[in-house]
């Protein structure tokens, strides 16, 4: 180079995550509340079995209710949030849950009979199904295309982690303290979101460009070329319109809101919302060796663990390879359970706990150990890791992806409706079931859905791994392309 030649230094462009990782932090608070919520029942229903209150001693329907009805709250909040996805915005959506999950846990922290358990089951319920309808769609609607996937399974880690939480915290602490420390995730939730910016495709829809701008220069620094990214919003927004019914005919509309739905009752017909909720009692039911608290905890610290390798694969494996495997070892994990429960007899009494374990390892003194009694468990893990590698945070992902939007915030809450209704349905049923028939029914029909989901996998999902939302919005306006073609 000639020493006259001047030196030109190009500016460059170049992303800052660390406000959009702390946007997301804030938002999925809300789902580790969720996650804590729906297993609350699996340490609280042995010691309610023990409680020195006769108003709280519950017979087996009242069990079955104090399970399902989150469940049936979260059908409810999804449905709410439907409304409240589009009429408010997701940030505000996420914040409001807040609200029921605070009065729930105040409600059952200080509850005097089985009414006060059932309604504040049901308030927690709520708040999860608005968390569950809106923070997928927040995430996916602040994040880019190079992170999209690892931070869309972050709703199902920090669920896992709630989850997980409270099963660890249940192996020391009373059954009113785990509702009291309840209430800490959603506060701090609410404390932090106050300085987070709303979706800028959600302000862009408002007519709030200027916010809008402000918000993704917020997410992705000054230094991006946040412009570009604005004006490719703006303009795929601007070339759909204003959603009418008679849109919802087109395969635009249509096939990814079915897909969304189809994939979320699926998820729930695995059985994973039964098998979270009453996972202490299942281990009571099929003898393992060691206490059932202990086994529950393991298996949650097993599920979160496979959340992490799953986010980690997100990007590189691709969402079906993730959901075929997912899909599979659930598939190995419920058979293994039905021949484990139809073949080996299991002790008696019924799910709800009428013997606890202290009294089943009294009875059985200093029997030697029995290595069949560790099938349950190994099946139960291996169910949890698969799930939480693709059917858990897949779901959430994908229902975020693929809906279009312009009917995102409404086609969400209808997701989430369907799928708590499918959840109620099953946890409040599989009690009596099992009780009738034996654990093997469930399990092979458990077994028999996988199989359904590894096909609707293979002919009806699309892989949207390093797409952008425009993508794939393109894809199913097309039918057949990802790539945007500029006029």
């Amino acid at each position: 180079m000639d020493e006259k030649t001047p030196l030109i230094i190009k500016p460059t462009s170049r992303t800052s995550n660390a406000r959009l990782y702390l946007a997301v932090f804030s938002a999925v608070l809300g789902n580790f509340n969720f996650g804590y919520s729906l297993v609350f029942p699996s340490p609280v229903i042995p010691q309610l079995k023990n409680s020195d209150n006769p108003q709280l001693r519950m017979d087996t329907e009242q069990i079955a209710w104090f399970g399902s009805i989150f469940t049936l709250g979260a059908a409810a909040g999804g449905l709410g949030a439907m409304l409240l996805n589009d009429l408010i915005g997701r940030k505000l959506s996420i914040m409001v849950s807040a609200v029921p999950s605070t009065v729930g846990y105040i409600v059952m922290g200080g509850a005097q009979a089985t009414w006060m358990l059932h309604l504040g089951r049901f308030l927690t319920g709520i708040a999860g199904g608005m968390t569950a309808a809106s923070i997928p769609v927040y995430i996916s609607e602040i994040s880019h295309p190079k992170v999209r996937g690892a931070l869309g399974s972050c709703p199902q880690i920090t669920a896992v982690f709630g989850a997980l939480s409270l099963y660890a915290l249940g192996l020391v602490v009373p059954w009113q303290w785990l509702a009291v420390v309840g209430e800490i995730p959603a506060l701090l939730m609410l404390l932090l979101l106050c300085f987070m910016p709303d979706s800028p495709r959600y302000l862009i829809i408002c007519g709030k460009q200027k916010q809008a701008r402000e918000a993704l220069e917020f997410l992705r620094g000054s230094d991006s070329d946040f412009m570009t990214e604005f004006n490719r919003i703006e303009l795929s927004i601007s070339s759909q319109g204003k959603i009418r019914w008679s849109d919802l005919t087109t395969p635009f509309y249509y096939k990814p809101i079915l897909i969304s739905i189809v994939m979320r009752f699926l998820q729930q017909m695995t059985g994973i919302t039964p098998i979270l909720v009453y996972l202490e009692p299942i281990f009571h039911k099929t003898d393992v060796f060691l206490e059932p608290k202990y086994d529950a905890a393991l298996v949650g610290a097993i599920r979160l663990l496979s959340v992490v390798i799953a986010a980690s694969l997100m990007d590189k494996a691709g969402r079906k390879a993730l959901l075929y495997t997912s899909g599979f070892l659930m598939f190995l994990a419920t058979l293994t359970m039905n021949m484990y429960s139809h073949t080996t007899p299991c002790p008696s009494g019924n799910l709800t706990g009428t013997m606890l374990p202290t009294d089943v390892i009294a009875q059985q003194g200093e029997a030697a150990f029995n290595p069949i009694t560790l099938i349950p468990l190994i099946s139960t893990m291996v169910f949890i890791f698969g799930y939480a590698m693709g059917w858990g945070p897949i779901t959430w992902l994908l229902m975020s992806e693929i809906l279009p939007l312009g009917a995102r915030g409404v086609a969400s809450g209808l997701c989430v409706g369907v799928s708590w209704l499918t959840a109620f349905v099953l946890s409040h049923v599989f009690i009596h079931v099992v009780e009738t028939y034996g654990l093997f029914v469930p399990f092979l029909f458990f077994s028999v859905v996988c199989v359904v989901n590894i096909i609707f996998t293979a002919v009806c999902v699309p892989e949207t791994r390093n797409r952008s939302l425009e993508e794939i919005e393109n894809y199913f306006r097309t039918g057949r392309s990802f790539t945007i073609i500029d006029t």
